[in-house]
């Protein structure tokens, strides 16, 4: 069997429980992803968050933080953006070589609550669009403490967004599902016969237990050049999209099942070839015990993170 009638079985696995009344459906998001990437599900994490951009819009309530989720560790070239002491915090397993995810293995995964807040709707996004916000208008605007941790999260999401970082010459900060969806189409250059497919991890927002988990099943996704979008901390949902790649990436569908109990998940997985040039304060090095060029790097990408890639055209002709 071809990876991508395996992928989509996993998939459909993964979206199974909403079926009926699925969260987002007959939403402008939800048609545009019909329309944008048809026969592909929309990531139950980012349905649910498009649903509580609608129901519950974080333009009408405070913002607490913090905000802890991995998905600010990851990127932004691969140089030191988080502390050890922060990755941690936010999950265990997260950074792994390659040989690791392999049927019959054993990881010991864990994973803290995710934080990622509600997706606006396309048009509220666009009025609230942050280009030439300062972070004294976010902070004002939605109540954050001055000098707090989250003040100061909030102004780097600015200062990533509205400058472009040294190396990283197709990143782009979306602030609306329809936003990271068309980054990433125009970044791949998804207009070709196969399409473009997506995975994001099965992973539940409360998180993960600290625990064994079994691979259970391992499908390689297509291509070598793929777009991963990562969730930065702000008021309302922004995701950093980045291209990686270039002959140094591979992408994998992961199955995972806790040898304690609990529920099966479906992790996308990203592994990068060549590290040669990231950081040597980049937390995987300290974490995995290497130094930059010294294996593959691999992470789980945490919930409500999308992966992004090309099919190739005998994919398609399998179906």
């Amino acid at each position: 069997m071809h990876p991508y009638p395996l992928f989509l079985i996993m998939v459909a696995a993964m979206s199974a429980a909403a079926v009926h009344g699925r969260p987002a459906d007959g939403t402008p998001a939800a048609r545009f992803w019909e329309e944008a990437l048809p026969g592909t599900p929309m990531p139950e994490a980012l349905a649910e968050l498009v649903q509580k951009g609608i129901d519950h819009s974080p333009l009408e309530e405070s913002f607490t933080g913090p905000y802890l989720s991995i998905g600010m560790c990851l990127g932004h070239v691969y140089v030191s953006v988080c502390s050890v002491e922060r990755v941690k915090k936010a999950g265990t397993g997260l950074f792994f070589h390659e040989q690791q995810i392999r049927v019959g293995h054993t990881m010991t995964v864990s994973f803290s609550p995710a934080a990622v807040p509600a997706i606006l709707p396309h048009d509220v996004a666009a009025i609230h669009h942050f280009a030439n916000l300062t972070a004294g208008d976010v902070i004002a605007r939605f109540h954050i403490a001055p000098g707090s941790k989250m003040a100061a999260q909030v102004g780097d999401t600015l200062r990533t967004c509205q400058s472009p970082v040294a190396g990283e010459r197709w990143a782009h900060c979306a602030t609306s599902l329809e936003g990271m969806v068309r980054a990433a189409m125009r970044t791949l250059g998804g207009g070709g016969r196969g399409g473009v497919w997506v995975a994001a991890s099965a992973v539940p927002r409360g998180g993960l237990p600290l625990q064994p988990y079994a691979v259970e099943a391992v499908v390689p996704l297509d291509g070598d050049r793929h777009v991963a979008c990562h969730d930065e901390p702000y008021p309302f949902a922004v995701f950093r999209c980045h291209r990686i790649g270039l002959s140094t990436t591979k992408a994998y569908a992961v199955a995972l099942r806790g040898l304690r109990g609990g529920p099966a998940v479906t992790m996308a997985v990203i592994c990068h070839l060549d590290t040669s040039d990231w950081n040597p304060a980049y937390p995987a090095f300290e974490m995995m015990h290497t130094k930059p060029g010294d294996g593959s790097v691999c992470h789980f990408m945490p919930y409500a993170n999308v992966l992004f890639g090309l099919k190739a055209t005998n994919a398609m002709e399998s179906f």
